[in-house]
């Protein structure tokens, strides 16, 4: 792709020379394996699945920061925001800024680089009886870890699904070979959006329905990707049906008020890491802007703060007080790092909102709907207290869910998005700032929710910048 590709392909066979051979499991003898220049190429199922298995690459410190730091859920406090670089300052206040590697784009690339090579390279495998099983997760992973930060990369670097301009707007590079000679490509959002669902439909079909390990996909997993996907894109009645398969596989909840997964609810980070909600584990990195939301730097909004009733244990659980205001602690990484993984209660939330914006059965959607969100929320308030939601409209009941889908899912990479399709969708959401006296403002559907490229790839790619 370019010099982040290249620099990745010489890193791949330094990882499989040294870290496959001795990690791996097999009946293959260390002589018995193929070497070139006195590195050993991957060649086995097992060697591509251990790549696959590198949380570290795949999993882990990995997801858009940025998309978190641009979002309006949380505010610094203007000492700390004098403290920090130039690059966490202006993305604070939504100006463009010339920044360069590290970031999201290199970030997100690698694990699409080594899903790519993993696919390349099982095309010389013959699928056979004996080996199907083997196969089919390899193939099935690499194209779902693909699907998945191509799904990150365009909630980043593209401008919302819009069926109207989405065939002419910039989406991303979309890089479907590990031949780093090719060329980089800006999609469609059209185009994106579509490689995206093929690539998490191939992997549902591949892959067994829950995993050995939250680090690893699984169908359950993919459903869930495909039903953000479809969510992304405002297509209600798929993102619906998607968010139905996953939540039919596995759908775990934490109860808030005691749980074998939760901790003491007012000790730094209560939540279990791989906890029974997880189908899919991944983490936001800490490069870049990362530093505006360390708690020591981010204060959560104040009316956003407001929406957590006294009876809401999500008050307890995520935040702790810091001076006049509170900073956050609920993630379910079990440390100060951000899950972005897929949750089985954000695939309820999902669910929810399309029953409710479905148009058809529209009694029994909306009834179902509070089913699922009164089935959440009787796990986040205290047992005694709470009092099941009811509604009597479509508009009442999905400004209900919405309040409900930004209170839960705090801090996992979602709300950038999610404000991007709500705007779409005519909320007319517009984001503020106050700074030294300064308001800022982000308005609706600006052409900034398309951030800006890293300046190194638009100077080594020549792709156009957003």
């Amino acid at each position: 792709m370019n010099t982040i590709n290249k620099w990745a392909y010489f890193l791949i066979l330094w990882l499989t020379g040294g870290c496959i051979i001795l990690c791996l499991s097999g009946c293959k003898k260390y002589l018995d394996y193929p070497f070139t220049n006195n590195v050993r190429i991957p060649t086995y199922l097992s060697d591509l699945q251990g790549l696959m298995d590198d949380a570290a690459t795949m999993n882990e410190n990995r997801t858009p920061s940025l998309v978190e730091t641009s979002s309006d859920d949380y505010f610094c406090l203007p000492e700390r925001y004098a403290a920090l670089d130039d690059w966490p300052k202006q993305a604070y206040i939504w100006k463009p800024y010339d920044y360069r590697y590290p970031n999201d784009w290199a970030i997100c690339y690698y694990p699409i680089y080594i899903s790519n090579f993993c696919l390349d390279m099982s095309k010389d495998i013959e699928r056979t009886s004996g080996n199907a099983s083997e196969w089919d997760h390899v193939n099935g992973s690499a194209y779902f870890f693909r699907a998945y930060y191509f799904l990150q990369l365009a909630w980043t670097y593209a401008l919302a699904y819009d069926e109207a301009t989405a065939s002419s707007d910039k989406g991303i590079v979309l890089r479907l070979t590990s031949n780093y000679n090719d060329p980089s490509v800006r999609s469609s959002v059209a185009e994106t959006y579509k490689q995206i669902i093929q690539d998490a439909q191939r992997s549902a079909s591949l892959l067994p329905n829950l995993p050995m390990h939250s680090y690893r996909p699984s169908k359950a997993a993919a459903f869930g990707l495909l039903a953000r996907a479809y969510l992304s894109m405002r297509m209600y009645d798929s993102a619906y049906y998607y968010a139905d398969q996953a939540i039919a596989i596995k759908s775990d909840l934490i109860n808030y008020n005691g749980d074998p997964d939760l901790g003491t609810l007012t000790i730094n980070y209560p939540f279990k890491r791989f906890n029974k909600e997880t189908l899919f584990y991944s983490e936001m990195n800490t490069t870049g802007t990362s530093s505006l939301i360390l708690a020591s730097r981010a204060r959560i909004d104040s009316m956003l703060m407001n929406n957590y009733e006294t009876n809401d244990l999500r008050r307890t659980a995520y935040f702790t007080k810091s001076g006049n205001y509170y900073q956050f602690k609920g993630s379910y990484t079990q440390t100060s790092r951000n899950f972005t993984g897929i949750s089985t209660a954000e695939l309820l939330l999902i669910r929810a909102e399309c029953l409710v914006r479905s148009t058809t059965n529209g009694s029994g959607n909306l009834q179902k709907a509070l089913e699922d969100l009164n089935n959440l929320l009787s796990k986040r308030y205290r047992t005694a207290d709470f009092i099941p939601v009811t509604a009597n409209t479509r508009e009442a009941a999905l400004d209900r869910i919405l309040l409900e889908r930004r209170k839960e899912l705090l801090f996992r990479g979602l709300r950038w998005m999610e404000v991007k399709r709500l705007n779409k969708e005519g909320k007319n959401i517009v984001m503020r700032r106050f700074l030294d006296g300064n308001l800022y403002t982000l308005e609706a559907n600006a052409s900034y929710y398309a951030l800006p490229i890293p300046i190194d790839i638009i100077e080594v790619t020549g792709i156009p910048q957003n």
